[in-house]
């Protein structure tokens, strides 16, 4: 649960070089803890309305992506893209709100 309240969180985008950035989110993915790999996830989504991901950032972010769906699916006993698709609507309701709140800004 704590991990899908992750995901709605204002993504953290930090302004190290990429290869550094890189080594954190691998870290994090390979710790097994879910939180974290939630935080890599929310953190490297891309909605449609956003800038492109590098190869390598998607390459990350399918891997969370995929280890915190085989954990959501075991839980709530669903298929992994079942669980896929709920991790995806998620991110993409709370880059909705993250958006309007700019706007407002």
């Amino acid at each position: 649960r704590e991990a899908l309240e992750t995901l709605t969180g204002k993504p953290r985008v930090k302004r190290t070089m990429w290869s550094r950035r890189a080594q954190e989110y691998e870290a994090k993915i390979n710790s097994g803890d879910l939180v974290s790999i939630a935080e890599v996830v929310r953190d490297l989504f891309r909605a449609d309305d956003q800038p492109e991901q590098s190869y390598s950032e998607r390459q990350i972010f399918e891997a969370a992506t995929s280890r915190l769906a085989r954990e959501l699916a075991a839980m709530e006993q669903v298929d992994e893209p079942t669980a896929q698709e709920k991790i995806l609507e998620i991110l993409r309701k709370a880059a909705a709100v993250h958006n309007k709140d700019k706007e407002i800004a």
